[in-house]
């Protein structure tokens, strides 16, 4: 019936397992758990106790094989038809949370449950990360199906039929962090799938701090320009926001103009972004000036 699919890398996963093994059990169809430790170095010694739970299995990858990969291989282990996937820094937060998957499982299809913060954090070394989520990422199945779906895929939560899966799969050739779920809702777009959204969010409990959420960000934005640049993913430039904007200033001929404004302006950025009220309009400029700086790099 299903195949609850978690990749995980430094996390500890032990909650999450159980309260999806238990609602899963309530449910009363076939269902595997199956958690991939990709190349993890903490948490191994207390994640290693789900494989005690009936129906669970535990794999360890000595190597990160990468984001793209490692929910590939998830999916080739999996038994059943449909595949939920779940972040390892997810916690459950409705005791329905499997069941209302479960309902979907007789058909073909791809259903997005959502994406939710604990109201309760607070902590101002996360600022940015929480504001960014908050605003961006936890909107109601409303707004999310009323939006351009693919366009802001992501794999944090998300059920789909293995026969779907199978005829796309992540693209193993994108390396680093970032962009592999866009290419991924962009296959599924291709495919004329449709987007299902309910109302079924997890806690993205996982927080990066500050510092290390801007890092990532850098990350992820070098690795859309690499996208753009290999001339593989031509509807980039018109499914991303932020690649639209720079293909305007190199038309205008300003990305030095960009790359300079970038260094110029990177030190009074952070000391926003790194704030207690961080703005995600300059959130949005930095990256639009990071990418400018990263065109010229050699």
């Amino acid at each position: 019936m299903i195949s609850i699919l978690i990749p995980t890398y430094n996390h500890n996963i032990t909650r999450l397992v159980t309260d999806l093994h238990q609602q899963a059990m309530e449910t009363y169809v076939d269902f595997e758990i199956i958690v991939v430790e990709d190349g993890s170095t903490l948490s191994i010694e207390e994640n290693k106790t789900v494989a005690d739970f009936e129906f669970c299995r535990y794999i360890i990858l000595d190597k990160n094989i990468g984001r793209s990969a490692v929910r590939n291989r998830l999916a080739d282990e999996a038994r059943y038809n449909h595949l939920l996937f779940i972040d390892g820094d997810a916690e459950v937060c409705s005791e329905y949370f499997v069941a209302k998957y479960v309902s979907f499982c007789k058909e073909e299809c791809v259903v997005i449950g959502g994406t939710a913060y604990d109201i309760e954090e607070h902590d101002t070394r996360y600022c940015l990360r929480l504001k960014y989520g908050r605003e961006r990422e936890a909107k109601s199945a409303i707004k999310r199906s009323k939006q351009s779906t693919y366009h802001n895929f992501s794999t944090f939560n998300f059920l789909i039929s293995t026969s779907l899966f199978n005829s796309i799969r992540f693209d193993e050739s994108i390396r680093g962090y970032g962009h592999e779920d866009t290419l991924f809702g962009h296959q599924l777009h291709e495919l004329g799938c449709e987007f299902i959204h309910i109302e079924n969010p997890l806690l993205h409990k996982g927080l990066d701090d500050n510092e290390t959420f801007i890092r990532k960000t850098e990350e992820g934005t070098r690795n859309l320009f690499l996208l753009y640049q290999s001339g593989n993913y031509p509807f980039l430039t018109h499914e991303s926001k932020l690649l639209h904007s720079f293909v305007q200033l190199k038309k205008a001929g300003l990305t030095r103009v960009g790359a300079a404004a970038f260094d110029v302006s990177k030190r009074f950025l952070l000391r926003n972004l790194f704030s207690p009220s961080p703005s995600l309009r300059l959130y949005d400029i930095y990256k639009l000036l990071f990418i400018c700086k990263t065109s010229l790099a050699k």
